[in-house]
């Protein structure tokens, strides 16, 4: 019998009996109900892409955010609740101009990754408060070299060449297992990514709810809409596969 979170998930952030934290469970409960985010390297750099749901036509898909520029050299996208992530985020801009001022130097992206995961994991550690529930795809080009990390609410962190976060997780990374390649050009990455968010939608992607960040040596640059909408309309119709 599986025992309950009663009593240990009220108000505080501690131990169950049989050792779980069930806030941190709540808050990727919350992160799985987070539309998919596709991260993956390519030879020169790294590609997020993100599936913005746009629930009614009425809603302005340009005042939906899910993929942020950090610094000249770092993007975020996320998956979960949006306000939440918007926190990490000032977090990490406010990080990066901290080094900035007192190194004279960018942030390594790995060290970034690390204060970031370093203050999400303080909020599994006491009481009064709760988890973020949202997770995070950390992009970037240093001088060590090209970084995609996968984070977690409660702070863990893990690289690799392609990954998601979301409700599509399982699906795009079981699609990347069998596809991905080294040394892949950014227009074969981008159609791989595009593929594998696809499938994990099962359905069409609406050109109107997906947003494409590029970062590589010249920096970080979000693709136009009608770049994007060429690189989806170069897609196998589903029919065809």
């Amino acid at each position: 019998m599986q025992p309950s979170g009663r009593g240990y998930d009220h108000g505080i952030t501690t131990f169950s009996p049989d050792g779980r934290l069930f806030q941190v469970e709540y808050a990727r409960e919350s992160v799985k109900r987070g539309t998919t985010t596709v991260g993956l390297k390519y030879r020169d750099g790294v590609i997020l892409i993100v599936d913005k749901r746009i629930a009614s036509r009425l809603i302005l898909p340009e005042s939906i955010d899910k993929v942020y520029k950090i610094d000249e050299h770092i993007g975020f996208a996320t998956a979960g609740l949006v306000a939440d992530a918007r926190q990490l985020v000032s977090r990490a801009r406010t990080e990066c101009q901290v080094n900035r001022i007192t190194y004279n130097d960018r942030v390594p992206v790995d060290i970034l990754t690390k204060k970031i995961c370093d203050f999400k994991q303080s909020f599994t550690q006491y009481g009064g408060v709760r988890p973020f529930g949202t997770a995070l795809l950390i992009a970037g080009v240093d001088h060590n070299g090209i970084h995609l990390y996968e984070t977690d609410p409660s702070g863990a962190y893990q690289s690799y060449h392609g990954g998601a976060i979301g409700r599509g997780r399982n699906t795009v990374v079981d699609f990347f297992e069998k596809k991905w390649k080294k040394n892949m050009t950014m227009n074969a990455a981008i159609k791989l990514g595009l593929e594998a968010l696809r499938e994990s939608l099962d359905d069409d992607l609406n050109k109107d709810a997906v947003e494409i960040a590029v970062i590589d040596i010249d920096g970080y640059r979000e693709l136009p809409p009608d770049e994007t909408i060429g690189h989806i309309n170069r897609l196998k119709p589903l029919e065809d596969e």
